[in-house]
This record gives structure tokens, sequence and C-alpha cells, in this order.
């Protein structure tokens, strides 16, 4: 479903672009299509069926490991949907360049200035798992940045009884068995139904009768190649009918740089040129958190057609992917956007700064969060917002003493805030091992983050009323241990084992019976003095001012005095009790009422 109003083509004259002689001259460059969903799902299964390669053979337990790129001219596209030609469908574009995202960058790493890198968007999903949620995440961050996309339905292959009898995949559909094209049609409409619920109406793409109002579903199977030439034509249309303006290349280099590899003293950057073109002799400024870094090009390598090899350049232009090594020692972030340097300092300074701040704004209190890349903590940020969680710090990178430090603070002033996330990042090796006074939480799908979050924060939040609770006095009961009697009396100095709640110094006990019996004096374990203990522990207590014989002889359990007020207090509160500390509050209730029947009523 696309939002006519921002990829309306305005009908402009553009020029053919000739992909067998690239000149800047032309307007058009590649749309760039990024491939985004669920891990496993089969996302660079997909791209490999697109480009007619075979990565997924090669990633590490068939996993994508990082983001790589792909440019895909219009004679392979050709190739690969004879759909085009057949349909004699006449095409400016001249290719994709196609993103392939690992399932915890999903779409977050793919952003620039006024939101989405993407033009458009390949929503991935195994018709035979449905929306996940990593799904969900993509879809809420497509529907935030206003990105089209269209849904392929993959492991088509997989559905009992699915048989291709012809290349024409609304034919396939419909010349499958009865009860093969009902157990698709269950699987359709389930996730039809789903994404229903976020706001979509989808529809086969074949039944598409308004692209800017319907969302495109289409079947296939990146294993046996089923649907793919229909995608890419519902792709190359989409591109080519609404999306010719955004596609318009301008005079300015822009790019966004997405990894960076050292060596002794040089780096080498991984990015996207998505405008404008770039000279080896150009000066590029990459923005910062703080201070803009500018530095010169030692080496400019363009990526090469279906491949993942790059080729020396003295110049490349939009949209490709490039591979720089630069001069600088500084440290450049991922997800940092880039653009030529032309003694333009302060503007571009002005220009990078708005282009971080806007997105992420911090609150004067909340809690920390890291993440690997800009548009990972952009994605982050902008869910958590969502949610109301308030930020109080965040930064790129893993998680270090100085963020364990800055979360310390809030400990006493803000304890529920005491927590730093962390999406795709790890604890620095000086941090790993030492015990933590601040909550981690870390993960590679933001709603796992969050839900982890609002989990903790409820635990939290109740032990904190607990605690409130436990300071009026404490719950008890004590079975008396006859066997352990270390004085009689100046003061009374016997075992007990605690049955229920926690014994603290100070607290008066009740008998059986509701007389008040004393104050606990000390609590000692193992001959050591404490000023409280819980439930399953064995101590000693002295009781002053008794005579154990004459006062506890008979007696097998003592329990903390409450008053009424306390009691009601607790009471109010008993989800926040344990099983035992509810039955011995009322065992208290039980013993108070033999005296004064309306007692806590």
């Amino acid at each position: 479903m696309l939002n006519i109003n921002k990829y309306r083509s305005n009908n402009t004259n553009e020029k053919t672009f000739n992909t067998h002689n690239i000149e800047f001259s032309m307007k058009i460059r590649q749309p760039i299509i990024t491939i985004a969903g669920h891990v496993d799902h089969g996302k660079t299964s997909l791209a490999d069926a697109i480009r007619n390669t075979n990565v997924q053979s090669t990633e590490a337990g068939g996993i994508t490991q990082k983001i790589s790129f792909t440019k895909v001219s219009m004679e392979h596209l050709k190739r690969q949907c004879p759909l085009i030609e057949a349909n004699n469908i006449k095409l400016e574009i001249p290719g994709f360049l196609l993103i392939d995202t690992p399932g915890h960058a999903a779409f977050s790493h793919l952003r620039k200035r006024g939101g989405s890198l993407a033009d458009i968007a390949i929503l991935l999903v195994d018709i035979h798992e449905g929306i996940k949620p990593q799904t969900q995440e993509v879809i809420t961050l497509l529907k935030i940045n206003k990105v089209p996309f269209v849904v392929a339905l993959n492991k088509l292959d997989n559905i009992s009884g699915w048989r291709k009898k012809s290349e024409d995949l609304k034919k396939n559909i419909e010349h499958q068995s009865i009860n093969t094209k009902t157990h698709f049609q269950e699987k359709l409409f389930t996730l039809i139904g789903s994404l229903h619920h976020y706001g979509f109406n989808a529809k086969l793409y074949y039944e598409i009768t308004d692209f800017t109002k319907e969302l495109a579903l289409i079947p296939c199977s990146a294993k046996t190649k089923e649907g793919i030439p229909e995608l890419i034509l519902t792709i190359a249309g989409i591109s080519e009918k609404f999306l010719k303006k955004n596609l318009a290349i301008g005079e300015t280099a822009k790019g966004i740089i997405l990894e960076i590899k050292k060596e002794k003293d040089m780096q080498y950057v991984e990015s996207i040129l998505y405008d404008g073109k770039l000279n080896l002799k150009d000066e590029i400024i990459i923005a910062s958190f703080e201070e803009p870094i500018v530095t010169k090009i030692r080496v400019l390598e363009e990526i090469i057609n279906l491949s993942s090899q790059f080729k020396s350049k003295e110049e490349v232009f939009a949209s490709t992917g490039i591979r720089m090594q630069i001069v600088t020692k500084e440290n450049i972030l991922p997800g940092m956007p880039f653009a030529i340097f032309q003694d333009n300092l302060k503007e571009i300074k002005k220009e990078f700064k708005k282009d971080i701040e806007d997105e992420l704004k911090t609150d004067e209190e909340g809690l920390i969060v890291k993440a690997d890349s800009l548009g990972s903590l952009e994605a982050l940020v902008t869910l958590l917002k969502q949610s109301n969680i308030k930020i109080i710090k965040l930064g790129i990178g893993n998680i270090n003493k100085k963020d364990l430090i800055s979360a310390e603070t809030n400990l006493k002033e803000d304890p529920i805030n005491a927590v730093i996330l962390g999406f795709n990042v790890e604890e620095d090796e000086e941090i790993r091992n030492i015990n933590k006074k601040v909550k981690i939480i870390k993960n590679e799908v933001i709603y796992k983050i969050i839900e982890e979050f609002k989990k903790y924060q409820e635990y939290k939040e109740n032990e904190i009323k607990k605690q409130k609770l436990i300071e009026l006095t404490s719950i008890s009961r004590l079975k008396i241990l006859h066997q352990y009697i270390f004085r009689n009396s100046n003061p009374a100095v016997f075992g007990v084992f605690i049955e229920a709640g926690k014994i603290k110094s100070g607290i008066t006990l009740i008998d059986e019976s509701g007389k008040k019996i004393a104050k606990v004096k000390d609590i000692q374990e193992n001959n050591k003095k404490i000023n409280e203990a819980e439930i399953g522990k064995e101590v000693a207590i002295s009781l002053p001012g008794i005579i154990f014989d004459r006062v506890l002889f008979n007696s097998n359990y003592l329990y903390s005095d409450l008053t009424e007020q306390q009691f009601k207090k607790f009471k109010e509160n008993k989800e926040l009790l344990s099983q035992e500390e509810i039955q011995t509050l009322q065992k208290i209730a039980e013993i108070k009422r033999k005296n004064n029947p309306l007692w806590g009523v």
C-alpha cells in the first residue's frame, strides 16, 4: 500500500537511463529495495532468487550476519522476469539496488534524513508461520516511516500437495487440487486478517485495483523460484509508476555508513550512496554525536553487478553500494549519514545535528538505551516512546562502564529506571563478569526488549510497594524450637524457625492467644548478630522481660503484632504477599478477633 501523496509521480520528462553507458546526466536512479522480515523466513534465499545467486548457503548457520547490498541491472531483471518483455512493459528505472538485512537489523539500519533509506520494501513472511515478532517490528517501522511495501509469501512449495502446473502464478494457484487450494486459502486469509489488524487492506497482487489503497500479496517460493517473476514485476511497476519523482538524482552526494572495518591505521567503510555522485578526489563529512568528521578518500570502490565484490572507481553514481578507504582515525559510527564537504561545515553540521536530534530526544529522567547503529537506535527509541517509556541517555555501541555508572545513579532516586536496554549489543569485557547493581536487558528483537522491560518494571514497582509495606512492620510466623533454649531469662534467648515472612529487631510478638509477649531485642544466626532474617531460616532471638519456662513453655508459635491499620494496609495489597504471608495474616486476624470480633473488619 502506497502513500500516494508522498510518492505520486510528477510526470516530468525524465530521460531514459541507458544501462550500457551510464551518465550522470540521467535523472533516474535504481530504487533502493530492502528485504525485511522475521529471521529464518528466507530473506537471503529470496534475494538469491532475484539475483540468481547462492549467498544463503555461505552464511553462518544460514543466517545473514550483516547487511549486504547488490546492484541488479535491468537486463538481469528482464532475464529473471520474462513478464516484463512479454507484456511489452517499458521501464525507465535502470534496475534495483537490493538490500538484504539480518533478522536483528530488520528495517531499522536503513534510515536517512526525513525517513527511510529504502524506496520500497519487500516484507517477507513465511506463509506457514504468518506474522512473527520481528515481522511486527518491521510493519510498525514501515508505517512510521511511510515506506511503500509489498508482502512476499514465501515457502509456497511447502504447502501440502502443491504442484507447479504452470509458469503463470495466477493460473497455478487456480489449477491446484481442491484440498491444496483450501489449505492455501486458509493460510492466505489468516494472514489477510492479521494485516487488517495493522490497518492494511491486503489482497493477492492480481486482485488489486488501486496500489495506493491496497497491499499486494505475492505468493512465492525462493527455493523453486515460483512467483519470483511476479514479485519483480510488481516491484518494478510500483517503482516506475509511483516513485520516479523520488528516484530523481540530486546534485549533492549523500550516503549512509553501514559497516566499519579497521586494519592498522586504515578504516574501510561500506556504505550506500543514495543520491548524487561521489568522486575519489572529494572530501566527505560524516555525522557524529559530537563534531562532524571531515576526511579524504584514499580508495573508492563500487559493488559489481550481481556480486559481493568491489571494483576501484574514480567516480560513482547513486544509488549504489560503495566501499571507501578513508584517512581519518576518528571513531565512525554505523548508521551515520555522510555528504560531500565543500567548505559548508556550518551548514552540514546544522543539518546533521537536526537529523540526529529530531529522532533522538531524551528526557530529564528515564533509562539508558544502547544500540548497534544510529538506525537501530532510532527504531528502538521510536518504539519505546510509543510505549511511554522515558529515556535519559542513549548511545551507539556496546554497554560499557560509563553506562553502568550512569544507571547506578538512578538506584536511589528512580530504581525502576536503573536499567540499561541494549538492542543487538553486548557488554564490554571489563563489566561482563562483575556483579551488577542495575538491570541489563538485551535482545535482537525490539519488542522483546520492551516486553521484558515492562515485566521488570511491574516486578520492581511491586517490590517497592512491598518494601514500603514491610517498613510498617513485618508479617512473621515463628515456630518455637524448644530443644534450643539458650537462656531462660534476662533476656530469654531461644531458637525459632521462620515459617512465613521475616523477623526484624524491634518488632513486637504475640502468642497464639493474642497475648503480647515482648519486643525482639536481638537476632543471631550462626553466633553472628543480624538485623533481620527471612522465611526458611533458623535463628536465635532474645526477648527481654520474660521467663521462658513460665511464659512460653506451652506455646508453639509466635506472631508479629499488627495494628488494625497495618492489617488493613497489608490486606489491600495482598497481591504483593506470598501465600505463606497471606495465611499468616489470616491467622493473626483470627487470633485478634478472639478478643475483639470486629477487629480488622
